[in-house]
């Protein structure tokens, strides 16, 4: 197996992997900004019928680069590891990535037409990101104090979620874990708040 993978050959299909990892990595950490800013303005024209086939416009264009880049890389190997047994040697790269990217469009085409169907129906509009100013979020993962931001949760007018990075507008203030927040202005990727709800006032003693 060792020599499939360090073979040359397979070259873009271990790239491949590594990329779909590395962008997994990304938003699991929250790094990546909101999906739903990703997702592709296609409409369903007569024209492009074949990218619609292939699953633009079903699901944001982040899913639908992962999951091509998983069934290329995987596949690849595949086939990497059959030639391999067949022919005592793997593809060269020229014969095996050509042939591969072309198995793996419909392919991605079936998967994002499923994963379409299990995704909330929230993730599949895109609308401005800016709307969300002068809206509420809450905090959902980390503490966000000034230069450190959390993850935060928020909704659009039409009910949307969308998670994005949240820092204090305030020098000296942060936001635990649970605080509502209302979002007053953006910057790059981070938004920034000030607090709101009743989070912070003190509570009186029996």
């Amino acid at each position: 197996m060792f020599d499939v993978i360090f073979a040359p050959g397979s070259v873009a299909f271990v790239s491949a992997l590594v990329l779909m990892l590395f962008i997994g990595a990304v938003q699991l950490l929250g790094l990546g900004g909101d999906w739903a800013e990703l997702d592709s303005d296609i409409d369903g024209d007569a024209s492009i019928d074949m990218l619609g086939w292939l699953g633009f416009g079903q699901v944001p264009l982040l899913i639908l680069l992962v999951v091509f880049l998983s069934i290329f890389g995987v596949l690849g190997l595949c086939v990497q590891q059959a030639a391999h047994d067949w022919r005592g040697a793997a593809l060269g790269g020229w014969i095996a990535v050509p042939a591969v990217a072309l198995a793996s469009l419909p392919l991605t085409g079936l998967a994002v037409r499923g994963i379409a169907r299990l995704l909330p129906r929230d993730l599949t509009t895109a609308v401005p990101i800016e709307s969300l100013i002068g809206t509420t979020a809450r905090i959902v993962i980390g503490r966000a104090a000034p230069g450190s931001p959390a993850r935060a949760q928020a909704h659009d007018a039409y009910g949307q979620v969308h998670y994005v990075m949240v820092e204090p507008d305030s020098p000296g203030q942060s936001f635990e874990q649970g605080e509502a927040v209302l979002l007053i202005r953006r910057e790059g990727e981070t938004f920034r708040a000030i607090s709101w709800g009743d989070h912070r006032l003190p509570r009186l003693e029996d």
